[in-house]
């Protein structure tokens, strides 16, 4: 099954110049998404993954989906102010400005193999704040696996030292 054909180009949105990947088109036929859950999971199947860990919002979609195919279990990564018990946050550069996300401090576990999930991987910069986070907790990263790449901003380059890197879909 051709899964980019799930994914609809939206011009200038957010903003002018930015053509937006919607993947609800995906997310909304049930074969398409059931591949892309399984093709996103495929190559950690034996790896012994513990624990999946999905940044918000998106990679709460893809994430808890993976970990159950994985029999895993699933921690959120999340915007400051949104999660009920202690955390530690990290800040990380965007194009312009920072931004900042969370972890649960009791989330990850020294020594718990764990597989970072999201949608999209663009510029790196969020994904590379997760695998930091999962480093900070002691977590064994195993790798990343993401819906999609857009290779132009080159994302990946940024994640190297972290692992294998699995992506479905390249743009």
């Amino acid at each position: 099954m051709d899964l980019t054909r799930f994914i609809r180009n939206i011009a200038d949105w957010p903003k002018p110049g930015v053509a937006f990947k919607d993947i609800t088109p995906l997310l909304a036929d049930p074969a398409a998404l059931a591949m892309a859950v399984e093709q996103m999971a495929k190559p950690f199947r034996g790896k012994g993954i513990e624990l999946v860990v999905g940044a918000e919002s998106r990679g709460f979609i893809f994430g808890t989906a993976v970990a159950q195919v994985l029999s895993a279990g699933f921690v959120p990564i999340r915007k400051p102010g949104k999660l009920p018990a202690d955390t530690r946050s990290i800040t990380y550069d965007l194009e312009y400005g920072t931004d900042t996300l969370e972890i649960h401090t009791d989330a990850v576990r020294p020594g718990q193999r764990v597989l970072i999930v999201d949608d999209l991987l663009a510029t790196g910069g969020t994904m590379k704040a997760c695998c930091d986070l999962v480093q900070q907790h002691g977590g064994d990263l195993v790798g990343i696996t993401v819906l999609i790449e857009l290779t132009f901003l080159t994302g990946r380059d940024k994640l190297r030292p972290y692992g294998d890197i699995h992506v479905v879909m390249q743009f």
